[in-house]
């Protein structure tokens, strides 16, 4: 079950009706739009009529939810195929770099000379302007450049990249989203659509302005591992346990805190005060001694149900199984494999469980027929390698 429901819930998702066309990209733009579609939207993702989808193994759960168009964006035929859809829709999302769809013929000029209310929406990496705006790069490059990757890591040692949650979907495809979202409303009231330039080094900054904001406050070092939420205090860190298995304690709080000491049979009046920094290693040191005296879910099982803010350190595939997960339906199984259930949740119109990731072309079509090229066009587009079409996939099952 993925929600709770009020009474007078409408399945489908809160975005039911908007319509969204994706050039198909990687990482960031997908996320984005799969969170679009995972709350209602009808994406339409435009692939490429020569292949199969980039890195499509990595994408499959970011690629759920939507109809598929493989197009030849250089063929005529194909980017009028675009543009047509550009009229029918709300939402256009592209990820390339700045520059590509303008000589594509399908940028934002010529996509608001049909559709003045489409919100042209583009995600990159450095932005569309600035003097790195053309230049490649990567979620790590994006967080190293954003001050961002500094933060994370252990004292005296390297950065540690936090995967790509950080850049990728934090800072990139979760600020797109919004920006989409922020846009459709702005048009209820103009009429008008509008370009969305979000880049990850924009919604990296963002992300750190409480990070500034202590620094700028002096609460925060520019060492890595010795502020209050980097690891450095003892008492919001990571610990490991007998069995090699890790305990994250956040207890921040004074009653926290309390609890934190109850639960690893310590007397406050013996401990070194955590108020005071100096003090910091030899508190981390009795800490680490304490848990490495029982195992990971040991530990869980004697901080369950207190206020000590101690979880244990699952990996991805554990995560899944947590009875808090199970209960919520925070996961779906589906015959593919685990993926994330979608987020947030509505209680009048709830999402519903995603369909799989098309292959490309598997709507090819459907969507000819929708933009208004009749039958014979739409044959002459395929077999001209306009357009070109797939077999549906084999069904998948759900837990």
């Amino acid at each position: 079950m993925l929600i709770t429901p009020c009474d007078d819930a409408r399945p489908g998702g809160p975005l039911s009706g908007v319509r969204v066309v994706e050039l198909a990209g990687i990482g960031p733009a997908p996320f984005a739009c799969m969170l679009l579609a995972d709350l209602g939207a009808d994406v339409v993702r435009v692939d490429r009529a020569g292949g199969e989808r980039p890195f499509g193994s990595w994408h499959r759960v970011l690629d759920r939810g939507r109809r598929s168009v493989a197009l030849d964006l250089k063929h005529p035929d194909g980017r009028e195929t675009v543009l047509r859809l550009a009229e029918r829709s709300d939402v256009l999302v592209e990820g390339f770099r700045p520059g590509v769809t303008e000589r594509l013929g399908i940028g934002p000029r010529e996509c608001a000379g049909r559709n003045p209310a489409l919100v042209y929406a583009r995600m990159t990496g450095w932005g569309q302007d600035g003097p790195l705006a053309r230049t490649p790069g990567h979620d790590i490059n994006y967080i190293a450049l954003s001050g961002a990757l500094h933060a994370v890591g252990p004292v005296g040692g390297p950065p540690v990249p936090p995967v790509n949650l950080l850049g990728d979907f934090a800072g990139g495809g979760l600020y797109l989203a919004v920006g989409v979202l922020a846009a459709l409303h702005e048009r209820r009231a103009s009429g008008r659509g509008q370009v969305v330039d979000a880049a990850i080094t924009d919604g990296t900054a963002s992300l750190l302005g409480m990070l500034l904001g202590m620094a700028e406050a002096g609460e925060w070092q520019h060492g890595r591992g010795g502020n209050l939420l980097d690891g450095g205090a003892p008492y919001y860190t990571v610990y490991a346990c007998a069995d090699g298995g890790h305990v994250a304690v956040g207890a921040l709080e004074d009653r926290f805190y309390a609890a934190l000491l109850d639960g690893l049979g310590l007397d406050p009046d013996a401990v070194p005060d955590r108020s005071v920094r100096a003090q910091w290693p030899a508190l981390r040191a009795l800490f680490a001694a304490r848990f490495a005296t029982r195992t990971r879910d040991a530990w869980a099982a004697a901080f369950d149900g207190t206020e000590a803010c101690v979880s244990p350190v699952l990996s991805v595939a554990e995560a899944a199984g947590h009875p808090h997960h199970r209960a919520r339906g925070t996961y779906l199984r589906t015959g593919a494999g685990t993926e994330p259930a979608p987020a947030p949740r509505f209680g009048r119109t709830p999402a519903a469980v995603p369909p799989p990731a098309p292959r490309p072309g598997e709507h090819t079509r459907a969507v000819l027929a929708e933009c208004g090229w009749p039958g014979a066009d739409a044959e002459r587009l395929l077999r001209t390698g306009a357009a070109r079409t797939a077999h549906r996939p084999a069904a998948t099952t759900r837990a």
